[in-house]
């Protein structure tokens, strides 16, 4: 499965398990399948729903900060890439 890397974690908020991703290439959809990697981080999952400025959203292009709820911790400065099939 290709890889391509579409932005970074800039914060994590561990109560809500939520990363805030800056989206920095291409774009993202609900049901996309995402990989967080980083130093100690790898982790995939599918996107169930993801939120700019507390609105959920089904698409996010360059330029957007989104909320997405992660399974396991990320961390700021990880990298963000889309899984194609």
């Amino acid at each position: 499965m290709a890889e391509e890397k579409i932005g970074e974690v800039v914060k994590f908020f561990a109560k809500p398990s939520v990363a805030a991703v800056k989206v920095t290439e291409g774009e993202v959809n609900v049901n996309d399948t995402l990989k967080f990697f980083g130093h100690t981080t790898d982790l995939t999952q599918v996107i169930d729903s993801m939120e700019v400025n507390n609105q959920k959203v089904e698409k996010a292009v360059v330029g957007d900060y989104i909320g997405i709820k992660v399974s396991d911790r990320v961390r700021p400065g990880d990298e963000v890439f889309k899984v194609i099939p």
